[in-house]
């Protein structure tokens, strides 16, 4: 119900009207440096153990999750398909085709097909139009949920990559054990978004206070988060094969989502989402990008 209700309210009153996009590499990327730090924890889940230390090379992460606006324009370059199926915060819609743009009678291919094998729009039943995706302007700078496939590849489009999890971890913990991005306070609504309804997202840039010592946001709360690395047990090391994922098997999903309550909240949480052909359920998450490229100090968020 909750889905065709989101589905007739982009279909009815969003057509034609793109919401303004934030494209994530303008909005900061924070460089974390390189140096060891404390990964995992011996007073939790038995997956989370043991607390050790690993090295990590100098990267460079996006400060917020990728919103719904940037991913319906990285849809509407041709670059999707079927298997992203973004969440119903994205709709279909029919547009005017840009100037010069022949049009043919075809229906609207199935949600999130948005053309794997041309960059040319898809074109809609009428002359003139074509289809695009629309992200409704209530959540358009809210984060979008995807699967691991489309957070791959919209972050390959820009020229990054999905953050393994030692970097998410490290990104969002810094190298003094603390529980949490902001410290070891207890979460409240003012650091995080948790203990929502379910789809009651919210935008990540309004939470300064609870962003990590590197200055990345909402990294805990509001949606999970993808990283490039298959789940593992610890202790971590970078060549056992975790960071070799190639979209089988279990993958890490890190942070935690707005419908979580406040215990499940740490830095060290780890979830294990089945990607084999098969799995029951198409998982959707949260995605930032990350970069081992040397950005230079002008970057936006660089800093020594």
């Amino acid at each position: 119900m909750r889905g065709m209700r989101w589905t007739l309210v982009l279909m009815g009153l969003l057509a034609g009207l793109a919401a303004p996009t934030r494209r994530a590499d303008a909005d900061g990327i924070m460089l974390i440096q390189a140096g060891a730090f404390w990964m995992g924890r011996d007073d939790g889940p038995p997956d989370e153990a043991p607390l050790h230390r690993l090295y990590v090379r100098d990267f460079w992460i996006e400060r917020h999750k990728v919103t719904n606006a940037e991913f319906a324009e990285f849809l509407n370059e041709g670059r999707g398909i079927d298997v992203y199926a973004p969440d119903a915060r994205l709709g279909l819609t029919c547009v005017d085709a840009p100037s010069g743009t022949s049009s043919m009678s075809r229906p609207p291919r199935s949600t999130a097909a948005a053309s794997a094998d041309s960059r040319t729009p898809i074109r809609c039943f009428g002359s003139g139009t074509v289809l695009r995706w629309i992200a409704d302007p209530a959540y358009a700078n809210h984060p979008v949920a995807a699967s691991w496939f489309g957070a791959r590849d919209y972050c390959a489009s820009h020229g990054r990559r999905l953050p393994t999890e030692a970097e998410w971890e490290k990104a969002a913990r810094g190298d003094d054990r603390r529980r949490y991005p902001w410290g070891n306070a207890s979460p409240t609504p003012a650091l995080a978004v948790f203990g929502l309804a379910r789809s009651a997202t919210q935008a990540g840039d309004t939470r300064t206070a609870g962003a990590s010592p590197y200055g990345v946001h909402d990294l805990l709360g509001n949606l999970r988060e993808w990283t490039s690395t298959t789940f593992k047990p610890y202790p971590y090391r970078h060549d056992d094969g975790r960071e070799s994922l190639t979209g089988l098997g279990l993958v890490v999903a890190r942070g935690a989502s707005h419908d979580d309550s406040a215990a499940e909240l740490s830095v060290t949480r780890r979830r294990a989402v089945d990607l084999r052909d098969g799995a029951p359920v198409l998982q959707l998450a949260g995605f930032r990008c990350a970069t081992s490229d040397d950005l230079g100090e002008v970057a936006p968020g660089g800093r020594r």
